[in-house]
Formats: structure tokens, sequence, C-alpha cells
């Protein structure tokens, strides 16, 4: 009896004993696949800590910024000329052009036409030049990201505030030309500064992201160039959306820097308010939406939309930047 007794408490005690030691594994391999499985994130969790990084890191953001711009314009015969050059440059062409669209349609080319081409053809020049710059930001610093810790989106941005340098003696040169081109001040300048901010918000989506894609598929910047190339006479620097008709117009405002290059030329130039719409009629008497204040939440939604996907989209691809840079 006391034989069989023990022999059960034996058993008993060796199957407690393996539970225990299974449940141990167990335990050990959720452990493990814990560790190994990384949790799941959020989209605000990732954008405040993009943000706490950009903050953190704000000052080395900044002396990339500052040595983009000493790189830029070191040992250049024109030196800060070149932040004007292609502005002129825009300027040029597009009266070229518009007097030959002038001569065609049988209509001149006035100084507020000149005025409205230049103003539009710094903010192209802000837009392309940084997209340009910013798309090859992360290969051309391939060094440092492979070598140094630190939070990569402070190199896009850093592209576009050197940038921003580049376009605000550009537009500082503008300011002082515009009364010799017949603008006066008025109320309806003061959409001038939303209508800046919305730019540099649409041109810092598309930087961070294409400069996310360069990084993996080397030949974006080749695409780029070519766009932008061409992007010039799919937007309406030279012209205005209406010259194009109805259909053509309205294709036109699907450009999201449509109603940014449109916006400056009316509030600055023409004095339009732009929480009013806008029609023109043209030569066979059809009408045309020369404005509408809905394009300006349009452009609105793609900037800030299209630049916390490009953040959301860098952020979390940047742990494979080493591997492929």
């Amino acid at each position: 009896m006391d034989a069989a007794t023990g022999g059960s408490g034996a058993w008993n005690l060796h199957v407690r004993t393996s539970n225990l030691f299974d449940q141990g594994r167990r335990n050990r391999v959720t452990e493990a696949a814990a560790i190994l499985i990384p949790k799941r994130r959020y989209f605000l969790a990732d954008f405040r800590e993009v943000a706490g990084d950009i903050r953190t890191y704000r000052e080395l953001m900044f002396e990339f910024a500052r040595r983009d711009i000493r790189i830029r314009y070191k040992q250049a015969v024109m030196g800060f000329g070149w932040a004007i050059f292609m502005p002129i440059l825009i300027v040029i062409s597009g009266v070229l052009i518009r007097v030959a669209m002038g001569q065609a349609a049988g209509a001149g080319v006035g100084r507020a036409d000149i005025a409205g081409i230049a103003l539009k053809g710094v903010g192209w020049a802000f837009f392309a030049g940084a997209v340009t710059f910013g798309t090859v930001v992360l290969t051309a610093n391939h060094n440092l990201i492979s070598k140094v810790y630190f939070p990569r989106e402070v190199l896009p941005f850093a592209a576009i505030l050197a940038q921003t340098f580049d376009t605000g003696i550009g537009l500082a040169a503008l300011l002082l030309l515009l009364p010799f081109l017949g603008v006066v001040p008025h109320i309806a300048i003061l959409w001038a500064p939303l209508l800046l901010v919305l730019l540099w918000l649409l041109t810092a989506a598309v930087v961070v992201f294409l400069s996310c894609a360069n990084l993996f598929f080397r030949d974006v910047k080749y695409i780029v160039q070519v766009v932008l190339t061409f992007g010039i006479l799919f937007t309406p620097v030279f012209y205005e959306p209406a010259m194009m008709g109805p259909k053509g117009g309205w294709l036109m405002w699907l450009n999201p820097l449509t109603p940014i290059l449109e916006g400056l030329r009316l509030s600055v130039v023409t004095g339009h308010n732009l929480l009013v719409p806008l029609t023109e009629v043209t030569r066979k008497g059809a009408e045309v939406t020369a404005w509408h204040p809905a394009s300006l939440l349009y452009t609105a939604a793609w900037a800030i939309g299209g630049l916390l996907i490009a953040v959301l989209v860098f952020h979390r691809s940047q742990a494979a930047f080493a591997e492929n840079v």
C-alpha cells in the first residue's frame, strides 16, 4: 500500500514538474516572440517621434543647410547672383512665349502680365530647385548615413531650407521690381504668406517622398529631371488656366501647384480677394473659371496630407537606408 502510494506520489510529482518545465518553455517562447515581432505602431506615434527628432536635431539640420549653401556658392563667379538667375531666365522665356501667343491672338503683353510671370516664376524656381537637390540628398550623403546615426529626415528638410534661402534672395529682388511693373500695395496681398506656406509644405511633401524613393530606385532622379524639364509647360507659369478654355482650364486646376501660383498672381498683381470666385469670358463667349476659393482647400489637402504620408513612408523605411545607400 505504501509502495503504491509512494509510486503514485512520485508520478504526480513528475507530472507537475513536467508541466512546470512545459509552462516555462512556453513563457520563454512567448517572450522571444514578443522580442522578435515588433509591436504594432500607430500613425500618431510615428509623427510624434519625427517631430521630436527634428526638434532635437534642429541645429544639425540648420548646419546641413548652411553647408549646402556654402558649397553652392563657393568659388562661384556670380555668387548670390545665381539665386536670381533662374527666375530671370523663366521670366524672359515666359515673356517671349506670351508675346508669341499675343501676336497669334492679336493681343499685347502688359506690365501686369510680366509681373504675374515673374511672381509665378519665382514660385516654380523654388519648387524645381528644391526637388532637384532634395531628390538626391540621401545618396549624396551616403557616407554619413552608413556610418553615423541621426534622424535621416533632417537631410531632405535641410535641402529645402537651403533652397528657401535662394528663393528668398530672388523674392526680395522681385519685390523691388514689382512697383516698376505697376503693382501697388493692397489688402489682398495678405494672402501671399499663406500661399507661400502652402508652396513650402507641398514642396516638402514631394522632396521627402522622392528622396526616399530615389534611395531604393536610382532611376528616380532621371525621371524627376525629365518631369521638371517639361513640367513648367503643364503648370500655368507662362499663361493663365483660362487661356486653355473650359476643358483645358479644368485640367490645369488639377495640378496642385496651379492654385498657389494663380493665387499669388491674382492676390499680389491684380488685388483679387481669393475668397471671391472669378470667371472670365473667352473670345468665343465661353465662361471659364479663373479662380474658385475651393482650390485653396484642394491644394491644402495635397500639401498637408501629402507631407504626412511622405513623412510616414520615409520614417518607416529609414531602417533599410544603410543597406541600400
